[in-house]
């Protein structure tokens, strides 16, 4: 279903038979489970309308009528241009926002930003996608509608279920992709590409918590959703945006019933004064409660670092939840991070050396002794994963495990309430 405000039509704004008519198609979709997609460009709300007989206009229930869809059928919006007030709270609500570079988005125009006394500004200073894309209300940026109509349907594509024809990379090449030197950081995108089907990677909000990658993919056809550590961003540590961008896209994956492949190379949730002011105790715990919520399949392969409370909300909840859980070779694991644990733990200890060298090699060495412990190999000898694996092993643990799962069941409305729009 397709819905589109015609901008040279009053600016695109919202009149009160518009509302009846969005009505009528929403409840439509209800009813014949369609997926939605609306182009957003518009102005909002239409002053001075003449079609309608009232007071206030708060008996309209367009915006309710959409907002229930949320978790029933995939809602896509489509953005070019100026989008505001009315305008924008549908685009809110769709799971997917798609916009192109000349768009604006705002909860108001300049108009009524004026009235309100707020000053005067242009359309173009609203609300620029150099604004909506890093703050995450953007999840896909691209350059024109053509590419946007290209990437809907891509979107589409992963909630129809598989595909039969498909290729991939070398899976071979996975294996120098994480560095053996364990200090050295790596292209997360790069092993995300060469895993998935080739050009069947979507990531959403990539310049939103950027630490944490969501993306969906396809292996051998069959769709998933990806959540993965971001190594090169702050080591990959769960940060407050982070946090929120994956606990939001368990619940997108969970309502459609897409299994869920979670990449962990973290090195546990970020820590310090200036963390805890972006409410992290809060924020963190959004994907602990947001896991636990889930029944679809999860897949867990550690690429290298899984340590402390990060590394389980990474796992989904803790390392072998699901399906399976699995690590590369080049995984290591612990209550906490190495360096931080001997700080703590041999403080007394090392600060009785006197001399700085030997002080840094009685360091190094109980670094080094943890790190042993908690190799990968090690971990599974206690059964702590289900197995160490090569890389180029993984699509295979993915595929015959998908083969394992039973289908979902048919449902007669949601299976969650909604999905929350952030």
């Amino acid at each position: 279903m397709v819905l589109a405000y015609d901008y040279t039509v009053f600016a695109g704004t919202q009149g009160f038979m518009a509302h009846r008519k969005k009505d009528r198609m929403f409840e439509l979709a209800a009813k014949l489970r369609t997926p939605v997609i609306l182009f957003s460009e518009g102005g909002g709300g239409r002053p001075g309308d003449t079609d309608y007989t009232g007071a206030s206009a708060l008996e309209f229930r367009s915006f309710w009528h959409f907002a229930h869809l949320s978790g029933l059928v995939p809602l896509i919006g489509i953005n070019a241009g100026r989008c505001f007030a009315g305008n924008a709270a549908f685009l809110g609500c769709c799971d997917v926002i798609i916009a192109t570079k000349n768009s604006t988005i705002g909860m108001a125009g300049p108009a009524m930003i004026e009235g309100g006394g707020l000053g005067i500004v242009t359309p173009e200073e609203v609300g620029p996608v150099s604004i909506q894309a890093p703050n995450g209300v953007i999840d896909v940026l691209v350059e024109d509608e053509a590419a946007a109509i290209r990437v809907a349907k891509q979107y589409l594509s992963y909630f129809q279920g598989p595909i039969a024809a498909w290729s991939c990379e070398d899976q071979r090449r996975l294996r120098p992709l994480v560095p053996e030197n364990r200090l050295r950081a790596y292209d997360i995108r790069k092993v995300l590409h060469t895993l998935a089907d080739t050009g069947s990677v979507l990531e959403l909000r990539p310049t939103f918590g950027i630490g944490m990658i969501t993306a969906f993919i396809r292996v051998e056809g069959r769709p998933l959703g990806v959540i993965a550590s971001n190594p090169m961003h702050l080591g990959g540590a769960v940060d407050a945006p982070g946090a929120d961008k994956a606990a939001r896209f368990m619940q997108l994956c969970d309502a459609f019933d897409i299994p869920l492949l979670m990449l962990c190379d973290t090195p546990g949730f970020m820590v310090g004064t200036e963390s805890e002011k972006t409410a992290t105790v809060r924020h963190f715990a959004r994907m602990f409660v947001t896991a636990a919520s889930l029944d679809i399949p999860i897949f867990s392969v550690v690429l290298r670092k899984a340590y402390g409370l990060g590394a389980q909300a990474m796992t989904g909840g803790y390392i072998n939840i699901g399906n399976f859980s699995v690590s590369w070779p080049t995984g290591e694991m612990g209550p906490m991070g190495l360096e931080g644990a001997v700080r703590l733990a041999y403080r007394k200890e090392l600060a009785e050396i006197a001399d700085p060298a030997a002080q840094q090699t009685r360091y190094q060495e109980l670094v080094d002794d943890l790190y042993r412990a908690g190799k990968a190999m090690n971990a599974a000898t206690y059964m702590e994963i289900d197995d160490v694996i090569d890389p180029a092993d993984t699509r295979g643990w993915i595929t015959h495990t998908l083969r394992t799962v039973k289908p979902p069941i048919p449902r007669a409305g949601k299976k969650r309430p909604m999905v929350d729009t952030w």
